[in-house]
């Protein structure tokens, strides 16, 4: 039975690290954000095309996270690097959907949990474009094993300023989503960081 050492979670290091990290680049990545609202709401008259094309901006945002936090500044070009991964990226969505949508089935939290634990699939499948979306899937599942509860808090953490967001019409928003993002990023490198010991 294959074993790691479970390593300390720390929130507020990589909180910390997240707000440092998106410092400087709120405007590129707010760009970034609005090229992907753009051409999303192109496509949106197109029956389909919206949720085929969702995926791999979703992959796009991931690279561009992991980039980030990894010390290298993103460029808007790199809103489209997901496409690379496009059948990948739209099979991971809908088997994730899918697979939590079951468990869900079963009552609200099986969902809650298993949604954490497939959480990480789209940063592993980002990292490793050799790997199915499946075996993304079952990676993430792996790498989760005693961090699911951490994930959850790390997210509540941000209530608070989820809330501030309507106070302030949104604007909020162009700041806290970045943070929100990094945070997760580091958080996966971490967990990935404890499964390879």
């Amino acid at each position: 039975m294959e074993t790691y050492q479970r390593i300390t979670f720390d929130r507020s290091a990589l909180k910390a690290a997240a707000r440092s990290q998106i410092k400087g680049n709120i405007g590129i990545l707010l760009v970034c954000t609005l090229v992907i609202s753009l051409v999303t709401a192109a496509a949106a008259p197109f029956f389909g095309v919206g949720f085929l094309i969702a995926p791999s901006f979703s992959i796009s945002l991931v690279m561009i996270y992991l980039a980030l936090v990894n010390n290298v500044r993103p460029q808007v070009g790199d809103v489209f690097k997901g496409f690379n991964l496009f059948g990948k990226a739209l099979w991971l969505s809908v088997i994730t959907g899918f697979f939590t949508f079951l468990w869900s089935l079963l009552f609200f939290i099986p969902g809650i949990v298993k949604a954490f634990a497939y959480s990480m699939a789209p940063y592993i499948l980002a990292e490793n474009p050799q790997m199915t979306a499946r075996e993304a899937l079952n990676e993430s599942k792996r790498i989760t094993k005693g961090y699911k509860g951490d994930l959850f808090v790390l997210q509540l953490s941000f209530l608070g300023w989820i809330l501030l967001v309507p106070l302030t019409l949104g604007l909020l928003g162009i700041w806290l989503t970045p943070y929100m993002s990094a945070a997760t990023a580091n958080a996966y490198l971490q967990i990935k960081q404890s499964s390879q010991r």
